[in-house]
C-alpha cells in the first residue's frame, strides 16, 4: 500500500502555480499564495508535505498551536532555524520581538535565485477577532514576501475563519488562491485497501474518507471486520477523531453541539430538532443551525421542485459525523468499559435503513460528476424532493436550478440494498412519485447496489457505474474488480479483477 493516496487534483492545482512562482522567478516577478481549508483531520498538512518532498525546493514548515500563550512567535522562529533555507542562521543572531519583524526577517533570507515555499498551517490560531494579525501579514505580502519566487499556503482547519480571511473587506483580500481539500473519495479508498466499488461505498459512509481511519482498512477487507476490529479498541481514531474534532471547533458552543446531536439522531425536520435537543428556542436553534453550517459540519437543504416550498430539512454534512453521531458517539461507554459487541450488534440491526439515506448525498455527488451518462443530461442542480407528510419523496432531481426550478430534467430512486435489486415495482413507485411532481413525461434513473431486474429505467446506476465518477470515463469496472495502484510513487491506474 503506498505512502500517500489519492489528492492528485490538489497536488497538480498546487504544482500548477508553483510552476508560475518557477517561471516568474527568472523574470523578477511576484510569487503566489494559497488559501487552503479543510475539516480537521482530512489530511491538507499531510498534501502539503507530500508535494513540498515531491518539489524537492528550500521550504519552511511552521504549525501554530492553541494555548502556547505568547510561545507561537518562538515557535515560528525555531521552524525558520531548522528549515533549509539558506540563510536561516539569521534568525539565530537576531531573534524577532513580532510578527511584523519576523515575516520582514523570513522574506530577507528567502533565496532570490531559486523558488521556495512557506508554509503557515493552523492559520486561525494565529488570528484574532480585530483583524491585527491579518493585517500584519498583508503588509507583509505586499511590501516583501510576494516580491521573492515563493508559494506561501496558509492552510486552516477553521472553514468559516478561512473563509473570511480573503472575504471583502478584510486585509488579505484577493492576495490567495482558494483551494478546498475535500475528503477521500470512494475511488481513493478503493486503490488504498483494494476493495470493490461496493464495499469501497460502505468504507466511504464510515470513515467520512478521513485518512488517518482509511489508512487502517486492511486489504480486500469488508465493513463488518473493520468495524468489530476498530471499536474494540477505545483509542481507534474511528473512535476518537470525531471528540477531538468537536472539542477544538465547539469548545463554547454547547447548544451547536446538542444540535449536532440531535441531527446525528436521526432528527430532520426543525420543530423534531428542537425537541431532541430539549425544548430549546427557535432563536437558539437557529442560531447553531447557522453555525454548524458556517463549519461545514451541518446542512439544511429545501425540496428541488417546480415550486417554492418551507420544508427544509437538515442533515449532517461531515460524512465520518454522520456516522459517528449515529452509531459511536451516543454509546462511548460501552467502547469504554469493553464492550463493543453491543455496539456492534446496534449497527448490524440499523446499518441497512441508515446506510440507504446515508448514501444518498454520495450518490449525488458520483453522479454530478458522472452525468452525462446513458442518455441522461448534466444537471446544474441534483438534489431530492419531499412533502411534509412524506407521502411523496424522490431521492434524486435533477434541475436547471434549485430550490426553484424553471424546469426538471430528470428523477430517480436509490435502491441501496445488498441482495435486492431495483424492480418493476420500484419503477412504478417511482413514476407514481413523478405524477405528483409533473405531468412530464421526465427520464427515470434506478441507482441500485445490486444492480437492477427491470428494463424499463432509462438508465441504470452501480457502485461501479458510480465509482467512474472519480476515475474517469475511459475506465470500466467489471464485477468484483478492484483496483490498485500500478507502481508506488507514480500514480497510474490498473483494474485487476
Amino acid at each position: 500500500m503506498p505512502g500517500f493516496v489519492g489528492r492528485r487534483r490538489e497536488l497538480a492545482l498546487l504544482g500548477g502555480l508553483f510552476d508560475e512562482v518557477r517561471q516568474q522567478s527568472a523574470s523578477g516577478r511576484r510569487g503566489k499564495c494559497v488559501i487552503l481549508r479543510g475539516r480537521r483531520r482530512i489530511g491538507k498538512s499531510a498534501l502539503v508535505e507530500e508535494f513540498i518532498e515531491q518539489q524537492g525546493v528550500p521550504s519552511v514548515f511552521y504549525t501554530a498551536e492553541i494555548g502556547f500563550g505568547g510561545q507561537p512567535l518562538r515557535e515560528f522562529t525555531e521552524a525558520v532555524q531548522l528549515s533549509g533555507l539558506p540563510e536561516a542562521n539569521v534568525f539565530d543572531d537576531a531573534v524577532p520581538g513580532n510578527w511584523a519583524a519576523a515575516l520582514r526577517q523570513l522574506a530577507g533570507v528567502l533565496p532570490d535565485d531559486q523558488p521556495s515555499i512557506v508554509v503557515l498551517d493552523e492559520l486561525p490560531y494565529l488570528m484574532d477577532s480585530e483583524g491585527a494579525f491579518e493585517s500584519v501579514l498583508q503588509r507583509s505580502w505586499d511590501r516583501e514576501l510576494s516580491r521573492k519566487p515563493v508559494l506561501l499556503i496558509l492552510v486552516g482547519s477553521d472553514l468559516s475563519m478561512m473563509e473570511a480571511l480573503s472575504s471583502y473587506g478584510r486585509p488579505f483580500h484577493q492576495r490567495g488562491t482558494q483551494l478546498v481539500v475535500e475528503p477521500l473519495n470512494p475511488a481513493d479508498i478503493a486503490m488504498m485497501a483494494g476493495l470493490p466499488a461496493a464495499v469501497a461505498f460502505d468504507a466511504a459512509l464510515i470513515t467520512g474518507g478521513l485518512p488517518i481511519i482509511c489508512a487502517r482498512w486492511r486489504e480486500g477487507e469488508d465493513a463488518r471486520s473493520f468495524l468489530a476490529r476498530e471499536l474494540a479498541s477505545p483509542v481507534s481514531p474511528l473512535v476518537v477523531s470525531a471528540q477531538l474534532s468537536l472539542a477544538a471547533e465547539f469548545p463554547d458552543q454547547a447548544h451547536a453541539r446538542v444540535v449536532l446531536a440531535a441531527i446525528g439522531s436521526g432528527e430532520r425536520t426543525f420543530t423534531n430538532i428542537a425537541r431532541a435537543a430539549g425544548g430549546i428556542s427557535h432563536s437558539t436553534l437557529t442560531r447553531a443551525a447557522d453555525l454548524l453550517t458556517s463549519k461545514g459540519v451541518g446542512a439544511g437543504e429545501l425540496p428541488v421542485s417546480l415550486s417554492p416550498s418551507k420544508e427544509r430539512r437538515y442533515r449532517v454534512a461531515d460524512p465520518y459525523l454522520r456516522f459517528w453521531l449515529a452509531f459511536v458517539g451516543p454509546h462511548l461507554s460501552e467502547i469504554d468499559r469493553m464492550r463493543s459487541d453491543l455496539t456492534l450488534a446496534r449497527i448490524d440491526r440499523s446499518w441497512t435503513d441508515w446506510r440507504g439515506r446515508a448514501v444518498e448525498p454520495l450518490v449525488r455527488d458520483a453522479l454530478a460528476r458522472l452525468l452525462p451518462s446513458q442518455g441522461i443530461p448534466a444537471a446544474p442542480v441534483l438534489g431530492g424532493y419531499w412533502t411534509r407528510s412524506n407521502d411523496v419523496e424522490i431521492d434524486i432531481v435533477g434541475a436547471d436550478r434549485g430550490p426553484v426550478a424553471r424546469e426538471l430534467l430528470f428523477l430517480g430512486s436509490v435502491k441501496w440494498l445488498e441482495t435486492g435489486q431495483f424492480d418493476d415495482h420500484d419503477l412504478v413507485a417511482l413514476q407514481r412519485h413523478r405524477d405528483r411532481v409533473t405531468s412530464d413525461p421526465l427520464p427515470l434513473i434506478a441507482v441500485s447496489r445490486a444492480g437492477a431486474s427491470t428494463c424499463r429505467a432509462d438508465a441504470v446506476f452501480t457502485p461501479e457505474d458510480l465509482m467512474r465518477a472519480w476515475l474517469g470515463h475511459g475506465v470500466t469496472w467489471g464485477a468484483g474488480c478492484r483496483i490498485h495502484w500500478d507502481l508506488p510513487g507514480e500514480r497510474r491506474y490498473r483494474v485487476r479483477a
